[in-house]
């Protein structure tokens, strides 16, 4: 069943837009105030989502007087679709792109999973535009490649192995319930709702969408040996120069707290002002699990790296 990409721009207190960035055309759903004056916030969603993965930090970050913008990733809910550019590296380009585009000259990029990798790449790849960082259910780059190395048993390791498979994966999402059952697998027990199934299920009939999200997660995986991946590994070994922030789920099953917090060998990475918060009872997405307190800690932090009215 292919569905279009109209169905992905889901109404609420929020402004759709389509936005020119990096060769491409990116979908945002934007909240609070046009003013370009006031402190930017990029959402980036995670896998297996879209930009509505944050309609509810979108709506409270926009009350609270931030000028916040969703997107949709690159071959992502109504975003560009193009036939390549899903390393990260491109990822991070587009989303400078994005915020240039926005008028904005600096942003604040918070992502969940695959989209928190992207912000933890932002300071080294972009750090022109990247004022902080805050990365949800996503360890560091090099944490997160190291735990797939060390610890064989973790989902993460059994799930990214067969994204790796060809054509496989993306068909169980367009022809089966792949997308609702990632959900429930990597979530806490009792999550998601009707609705959210329905809405992830639909994103992913995107045409196009289910082969570009795993073209995402495959590169992660298979430029680790490749010079390329080597150049963004290596990239990533100098510490952060802006605020960090990360949080994670106490129940997340994708993969769990203890390989997500950096050791104390690995402080440096996170910046001079990196910060590490647990969200109790939250599986891998704690941002519509536990959105309120999310949305707390978010607001807080924000409050101290890109106040309001200065």
């Amino acid at each position: 069943m292919i569905v279009d990409s109209s169905a992905v721009l889901v109404p609420g207190p929020w402004r759709h837009q389509f936005v020119p960035a990096n060769a491409a055309r990116f979908h945002v759903a934007v909240a609070g105030p046009e003013d370009r004056d006031v402190p930017l916030v990029v959402l980036l969603h995670g896998f297996p989502q879209f930009w509505w993965a944050w309609r509810h930090q979108l709506e409270a970050l926009g009350a609270a007087g931030y000028r916040v913008a969703a997107m949709d990733l690159r071959g992502t809910g109504a975003s560009d679709k193009p036939p390549q550019g899903y390393d990260v590296p491109t990822l991070a380009q587009d989303v400078a792109g994005l915020v240039r585009s926005l008028g904005a000259d600096r942003a604040v990029v918070v992502g969940h999973g695959l989209g928190g990798g992207v912000a933890w790449s932002m300071p080294a790849l972009q750090p022109g535009v990247t004022q902080a960082v805050g990365a949800v259910a996503a360890p560091h780059p090099l944490r997160f490649h190291a735990a797939l190395r060390r610890s064989p048993r973790l989902t993460a390791v059994r799930r990214m192995a067969y994204f790796q498979l060809p054509s496989l994966p993306e068909r169980a999402l367009i022809r089966t319930d792949l997308s609702v059952r990632l959900l429930r697998e990597w979530g806490a027990s009792g999550w998601a709702d009707a609705e959210a199934h329905a809405t992830y299920r639909a994103a992913m009939r995107v045409p196009f969408a289910a082969h570009s999200a795993m073209e995402q997660v495959r590169w992660l995986v298979r430029s680790t040996p490749r010079a390329d991946g080597r150049r963004y590994l290596s990239a990533m070994e100098s510490p952060a120069d802006v605020p960090t922030l990360q949080l994670h789920g106490t129940a997340d099953r994708f993969i769990p707290a203890r390989h997500a917090r950096l050791r104390d060998s690995e402080l440096e990475l996170g910046g001079p002002q990196h910060r590490f918060e647990l969200v109790p009872g939250a599986g891998h997405f704690p941002c519509e699990e536990a959105p309120a307190r999310v949305t707390e800690l978010l607001t807080d932090w924000l409050a101290e790296v890109a106040p309001l009215g200065t």
